[in-house]
Order: structure tokens, then sequence, then C-alpha cells
């Protein structure tokens, strides 16, 4: 029965991670009221700790009522009724305004009794190896968000398994993990086909996609697409030399672009609809507002915060698909 576990590279001092390793102990049900604790020794020396080390942390859990200590015999748990804050660590790429409505979305629907500490990797891997590094050990449930990293698994597989998951993007080497994700290449293939109707007016579909931030299966799904429905297409990673065309119709992941393109289409004289098309990517309320409205592929963000804390609360290992949908507006 293992009850104190500590990571050797993590920056938390021994004697919290003694601490969060006999709450989590309680937590999950492995004591129990009356059950006696290792010995003071046992855990020096397993951990090749100072005694004084061990001590702190069990004397602190005796200030808070947690465990008392029997002369002679040792340390027993007084209490299950603790009021612990589950701390949970929750790595986002970047912080905008849909991925606010899903942090929002997901403190809303956990207990009162639970901490969320949030990070930002921006895209940057050796950030996130980083991050995950110095965190080892200091909280009872890690949600990651690999964006689109290469081998993150090498750097999550020093986290407990059992405490890890996976959100928005999922990997092949990251299947083992519970998660919540989009399918992008469906989503993007999917609902361009519901608009199927609207977008033959245009002549070309041009995709505004940057390899360093958007998920690969979005650029999959919009090449099989247009040639599954023979439609001439080009795509991009900036709009910066591009010259607009009457006739296109641009798919853009990234709110920067979707304003560049707007400015660049003013300064060219140019009809939103009517020359240009424009397909955006996650739903804000400013592109219910902007030019009249423009036509968004989304997810349901509030959604997947929500059920994120669901999985988290009833200690689920599932991988559950958020679902999207295209909302058609003035732009197409």
């Amino acid at each position: 029965m293992k009850i104190v576990s500590l990571h050797k590279g993590s920056n938390t001092p021994k004697y919290k991670q003694i601490i969060t390793s006999i709450e989590e102990s309680i937590l999950n049900g492995t004591l129990k009221k009356g059950d006696k604790l290792p010995s003071l020794n046992s855990i020096k020396q397993k951990h090749s700790l100072s005694r004084d080390t061990v001590i702190m942390a069990f004397n602190e859990l005796k200030s808070r009522g947690i465990i008392y200590s029997v002369v002679g015999k040792g340390y027993y748990v007084s209490t299950e009724d603790i009021k612990v804050k589950q701390k949970i660590f929750l790595l986002f790429d970047e912080l905008n305004s849909f991925k606010e409505d899903l942090y929002n979305s997901f403190l809303k629907n956990l207990s009162d009794n639970i901490q969320v500490d949030i990070f930002f990797h921006h895209f940057n891997n050796t950030i996130f190896h980083k991050l995950i590094n110095d965190n080892l050990g200091d909280y009872s449930r890690y949600i990651i968000m690999p964006a689109n990293f290469k081998n993150t698994n090498l750097v999550i597989q020093n986290l407990p398994k059992d405490k890890v998951y996976i959100l928005d993007q999922i990997h092949d080497d990251l299947l083992e993990y519970p998660a919540i994700y989009q399918d992008f290449e469906k989503a993007l293939y999917n609902n361009l086909t519901k608009v199927f109707y609207l977008i033959k007016n245009y002549k070309k579909l041009v995709l505004v996609f940057s390899d360093d931030k958007q998920p690969k299966e979005m650029k999959d799904g919009f090449t099989k697409f247009s040639s599954d429905k023979n439609i001439s297409f080009e795509i991009i990673n900036s709009l910066e030399n591009k010259t607009l065309e009457k006739g296109e119709l641009y798919i853009i992941p990234e709110d920067k672009n979707l304003l560049r393109i707007i400015k660049k289409m003013k300064s060219e004289g140019l009809s939103l609809k009517k020359d240009i098309g424009i397909i955006s990517y996650n739903e804000t309320l400013l592109k219910e507002i902007v030019e009249g409205g423009i036509t968004t592929i989304s997810t349901d963000f509030k959604m997947m915060g929500k059920r994120l804390a669901e999985m988290i609360l009833n200690k689920e290992e599932l991988k559950i698909e958020n679902p999207n949908n295209i909302i058609i507006r003035n732009s197409l």
C-alpha cells in the first residue's frame, strides 16, 4: 500500500509532498479513519529524508486535526471528513476569448474545495516541458493541452498516469489517457459539406494555416473536402503578401488573420460575401457583430469545460469527442 510518494524533480518542499500524499490517500480511500500511518523512520529511510522533514509534515497534519499520535505506537488517521483542496494543474496553449469560456465553465462546474492553477506554454515546446517537469508531484490532477507538439508523451509519461487528462487535441502517443477533444479533420470536412451549396458560389478555397499553431488534421480535412468536391484550393501561411481576388473563400482559424483580411478587403474595395467569402474558426461574441456577422465553425467550449469538470469529479477515464457545428452568418 503506497501512502507516501515523492518526486525528486519537483520544486515543492518534501514535507509538503508528504502532506499531499497522505491527504490524497485519505481522499481516495486508501487510508480510513483509525488507520495507522507509516512510521517516521520508514518514511525517512525510504525517501532519504531528515527526521525533521517528516516530523514537520506530520505536525502540520496534526494541527489541522487530520491525524493524531499515540505515544509509543505511532500516528493514526483521525477523520475522513477533511476539507482538503484538491489542486489541479491546467496547462493551456494560450488565453483567448473562447479558451476563457472553457476555463470559466470548468471552474463553475467544479466543487468549491478544488483549486485550479492555470499555466500557458504559448506553443513553445521548451516551456511546455519545463512547466510539466517543474510541477511533478504537486497536483492531484493534470490537465494538458498538448497543441500540435510532437512526442509529448516523453514528458507527460513522467506524471502519474491516473492523474492525467488530455484536452482539445489528442495525439497517437496519448491515446492511453482520458481526454475530451476535437476531431479537427472530421469537423472541418463535415461542416464545409453542410454549406457546400453556398461554397459553390466561389471559385477558389483558401486556407490560412500556421503549422506552428493549428492542428495538422484541420489541413487534412480541408484538402480532402476540396479534392472530393473538385474545388480549386490553396493553403497559405500568411496574408502579408497575398492579393485578394474576387471569388475567393477564405477559411481562417486565427482571429488576428480574420481582422487582417477584413482590413485588406476594405483597402482593396472588396465586398464581404459578394466578392470575398470568410469562414472563421472558434465562436466569439465579436464574430456575431463584426461586419454583420462572420460564419464560424466552432466547438462548444462551455460544454467542453463542463464535461471536463464532470470527468474530474466522477473520476471518469473516457475519451469524449466534443461536438462541432457551423454558424452561418453574413460572410458566406
